[in-house]
């Protein structure tokens, strides 16, 4: 059963496209173009608990969204080209580029097929841990061994505490409140305490990473694709922000200096791991400029202007989410009306 807060999104793309407000703000609302932020696109595979379901959505509603946003008139571009419209101040269409987080081998092996038939270019933001195959997917332990659990023993930063976690419900409870409480305190313990909940249910931590992210052969081959343009994305996958600056900047230099070496290109892009403000501020931005990034993006919603011009390691992105795999949610996303209307109730609420 989905929560409170992705019942209430549905509902509001569902009014949006009932009410005809997409495309009655869409001249008002959509900027020059939009980035859109995926991880995972493959069969759904999973059951009732699946608190990840966000980060994955299905080949279909890729080319679903891709068909969506052609015959709305938006043309398909680099990241290159997006930033040179925003510099410009104006696009003769719409733009769209795509970007994949992580590497994952689903990426080449259901979403590559779909670009290559609607000729969208798209970025791989790659963690070079994950693609050594060492690297930590927590947000994958912390499910895993959830799942296989009836109570779970964890620290939350107030001593250990033990969550019941034996219905579906429970377990949907307990991931998020053991993911918000430890994304409250220092990423070492979330780290810790992930990998701890899976090993109790046997989990082998070790195997996410393996299973799921491409090789570094396999991503040279993947990159050779004119469509594809590999970015840098840490090293480990840290949200940068909770980590003192040197460690920040290790991070940073590091995922360049590993993709130069094993692809023979250094990334000209980068993409903060999390990517909300948390994870990803004002000294990361800066920090991926010093760096020499042409851009870098978050995970914050919204249609890119020509204001981002100012700010190319800031740029906001749109998800697609597995949550909301409608046409509905495409077009609402296409027109920008939802992130105009959150604008315009952060201005009536003064926040």
């Amino acid at each position: 059963m989905p929560d409170a807060r992705t019942s209430l999104f549905r509902i509001a793309f569902s009014a949006l496209d009932h009410f005809g407000a997409n495309k009655a703000l869409a001249k008002h609302a959509r900027g020059l173009g939009v980035i859109l932020t995926l991880h995972h696109v493959r069969p759904f595979s999973g059951g009732a608990f699946a608190p990840n379901r966000h980060l994955e959505i299905e080949p279909t509603f890729l080319d679903l969204a891709l068909t969506r946003a052609r015959n709305a008139g938006f043309d398909f571009v680099t990241l290159d080209e997006a930033l040179s419209r925003v510099r410009a101040g104006v696009s003769p269409r719409p733009f769209l580029h795509l970007t994949f987080d992580d590497g994952y081998r689903d990426v080449r092996d259901h979403a590559l097929p779909i670009l290559r038939r609607h000729g969208a270019p798209a970025t791989l933001y790659i963690a070079s841990d994950f693609a050594d195959g060492h690297a930590r997917l927590w947000w994958l332990e912390l499910e895993a061994g959830l799942a296989r659990a009836d109570r779970v023993e964890v620290d939350l930063g107030d001593g250990r505490k033990s969550v019941s976690c034996r219905t579906v419900d429970e377990k949907a409870n307990a991931f998020k409140t053991i993911l918000r409480a430890l994304r409250q305190g220092p990423e070492e313990r979330l780290r810790a305490e992930t990998l701890k909940i899976a090993e109790a249910g046997g989990v082998d931590a070790s195997a996410f990473a393996r299973d799921l992210c491409m090789r570094w052969d396999e991503l040279a081959e993947v990159g050779a694709d004119p469509l594809v343009e590999i970015g840098a994305h840490t090293v480990s996958h840290p949200m940068l922000a909770t980590h003192p600056p040197e460690t920040a900047r290790a991070e940073m230099a590091g995922s360049w200096q590993a993709i130069a070496e094993r692809l023979g290109a250094a990334p000209a892009h980068f993409a903060y791991p999390v990517g909300d403000l948390a994870a990803a501020g004002d000294r990361e931005y800066a920090l991926a400029a010093e760096l020499g990034f042409a851009s870098a993006v978050t995970t914050r919603p919204g249609h890119l202007t020509q204001a981002h011009a100012q700010t190319p390691t800031a740029l906001p992105r749109v998800s697609l989410n597995g949550h909301f795999q409608t046409r509905a949610a495409v077009d609402a996303y296409l027109s920008g009306a939802p992130f105009a209307l959150m604008a315009a109730a952060k201005r009536v609420l003064g926040r």
